[in-house]
């Protein structure tokens, strides 16, 4: 394996989940955050949450102590108090992304072969950061399509829009994304 090439793809991966998710809260209220969709169901703001508690968890001191750390209260996660504003909340996602991506960003190719621990497991450090990217990208579907179904029709799409995916075939190098849009948090 190319421990760099790897490397790259990875931190290239993560932000680009990062985006996504960005992309889908930025196109919701901050009651949106709130709203539970039915009984069994999380809100936007749970998962920011839970994702944020598990980024700071998982990747503070990466390579030199369990993920699980004793300071994390994962049940916690799934629970919102008076204190969970939308902006607490998205400042806690910024910085569980922070935690992560700079931890990423941190490694060289010889970390990969490293093992590291986590809720007392031993993996190898590529086998945590799969195990990472998966977690985040099924929270990040769940962010995606909870976002398009409380936006409705203003939805905009994230990726190559319905219909448009023979234009995007034809001239994929000039296909324009759609124009970002601002942070819920910047009152959009």
């Amino acid at each position: 394996m190319d421990g760099a090439a790897y490397l790259a793809d990875v931190r290239r991966e993560y932000r680009r989940l990062k985006d996504l998710a960005d992309k889908a809260l930025a196109q919701v209220s901050d009651d949106d955050l709130f709203h539970v969709p039915d009984p069994v169901s999380n809100s936007l703001a749970v998962i920011i949450k839970h994702m944020s508690g598990n980024m700071r968890s998982r990747w503070r001191d990466f390579l030199t102590s369990d993920g699980e750390k004793p300071d994390r209260h994962r049940d916690l996660e799934f629970v919102i108090v008076e204190s969970d504003t939308a902006e607490t909340l998205l400042a806690g996602w910024e910085q569980g992304w922070d935690q992560a991506l700079g931890a990423l960003d941190s490694l060289e190719p010889p970390d990969l072969a490293r093992s590291v621990s986590i809720r007392g497991e031993s993996h190898t450090v590529v086998q945590a950061i799969q195990r990472q990217l998966s977690h985040y990208a099924s929270h990040v579907g769940q962010i995606v399509q909870t976002a398009r179904s409380r936006a409705g029709e203003s939805w905009q799409p994230l990726t190559i829009p319905l219909g448009k995916s023979e234009e995007f075939n034809q001239n994929p190098t000039g296909y324009m994304e759609p124009p970002r849009l601002e942070s819920a948090a910047n009152g959009a």
